[in-house]
């Protein structure tokens, strides 16, 4: 029987956002951090449900590693067991290719995890450091995350915390480098460069960037994509694991196949750019110049490679038109979460040869599929990676033919 104002359901799937689903009297219930076949009993308030006990646990539930689940809005997945988050993450994928009405057979889900992700950033108030509280603004403080690389599992929480002495209220963003910390901080304060230099020497930090500027270097933050060694603009976009990065890359490679010259739309720092420059010519365009800056200086000091020519421009403003295209075999592209419905309706239109598109949202990639699809290309395979350890997201490479 329920507590007064509570309800005892049943959970009879999980959402694309990891959450729950229980119908109560034909209206759909979201309950984060239950799973299918879960009997619970919850606080409703309208289309949302707060879990308050687990009465019969469902056959997929496992004990949560982290002590901060259930608090922590970070993970949403840490209770479901590896084969069914396997099959969960398929499953998000197959939907939005059903959805569009796509007809392909999806591989199964390459795990991609290595020894954790390698950039965190997190929020600092009133003394705590850590992630926002689930479904709250609220900071939670935690003492380690288990989700991140064994650098930065203790040691980012420990220096965020500290920070707030000195920069008060503020975001910390870490990434873990082949050669140390780099950390970025966005605060509202003013303060003296003498005063932080002196914060990220005291916790051996090899860069500390405030507000976009850069104030202190010990050593040279660098990364090592293919044979070349990047040095990351400050909260630059990396994929989130090591290994994630080496697996798509080499997806994209063996989707490609021996090939002249390749487009790389949406290039960032070249992760795929610097690997398919070991054998073909490779024109990388994307909006952010920090980016293709450290992908040209990270090129210059590589020897063997084919040219890489460097186009910064807004891809979703200003796609490249099928003339631009056509002066390549292939094209590679891995737009953010929303997409690239402008480029994809110009790769439609062109006579590229091989198309390859990474995607880490798949009601987008299904979308963008489906432009293609009705341009003449049929897509040959689909891969996804989880690089994502207890979310709801997952990663894909997928192959085009004309």
């Amino acid at each position: 029987m329920s507590a007064v104002g509570y309800e005892a359901v049943r959970i009879d799937d999980v959402g694309r956002e990891g959450d729950g689903i229980a119908r109560i009297l034909g209206e759909t219930v979201f309950v984060p951090f239950t799973l299918k076949g879960d009997e619970v009993e919850i606080d409703r308030d309208g289309n949302r449900g707060t879990l308050i006990t687990v009465l019969k646990p469902g056959p997929d539930r496992v004990v949560p590693p982290c002590p901060y689940f259930g608090q922590c809005g970070g993970c949403a997945l840490q209770h479901m067991s590896g084969d069914s988050t396997r099959a969960y993450k398929h499953k998000l994928v197959t939907e939005a290719l059903d959805i569009a009405g796509i007809s392909v057979e999806v591989a199964p889900v390459i795990e991609a995890f290595g020894a954790g992700r390698r950039r965190a950033t997190l929020h600092v108030a009133k003394g705590a450091a850590g992630y926002m509280q689930a479904r709250s603004h609220d900071v939670l403080d935690i003492d380690a995350c288990p989700i991140l690389v064994p650098a930065l599992r203790t040691a980012a929480p420990r220096i965020a915390r500290a920070l707030y002495a000195v920069a008060g209220e503020c975001t910390a963003s870490f990434t873990a480098t082949d050669t140390g910390l780099d950390l970025a901080v966005k605060s509202g304060r003013k303060l003296k460069p003498t005063l932080l230099a002196d914060f990220a020497r005291l916790h051996q930090v090899a860069r500390l960037t405030f507000n976009g500027e850069a104030i202190y270097m010990a050593r040279t933050p660098v990364m090592k994509m293919g044979r070349a060694m990047v040095e990351p603009p400050p909260a630059s976009f990396l994929q989130a694991t090591a290994v994630a990065e080496d697996a798509l890359a080499r997806l994209v490679l063996e989707g490609l196949g021996p090939v002249k010259s390749v487009v790389d739309l949406f290039s960032g720092m070249g992760p795929f750019a610097l690997r398919l420059a070991e054998g073909a010519r490779v024109l990388a365009v994307d909006n952010d110049r920090p980016a293709t800056d450290a992908l040209l200086k990270a090129m210059r000091h590589v020897q063997g490679l084919k040219p890489i020519t460097v186009l910064v421009r807004d891809l979703f403003r200003d796609p490249l038109a099928p003339v631009e295209l056509e002066k390549f075999e292939a094209a590679v592209f891995d737009p953010p979460r929303a997409g690239a419905e402008a480029q994809a309706l110009e790769m439609a239109r062109s006579s590229l040869k091989t198309i390859v598109a990474v995607s880490c949202e798949p009601k987008s990639f299904a979308r963008d599929a489906a432009i293609l699809l009705a341009g003449g290309y049929r897509l040959e395979s689909v891969t996804p990676v989880d690089q994502f350890q207890f979310s709801a997201h997952v990663e894909l490479v997928a192959v085009f033919r004309k």
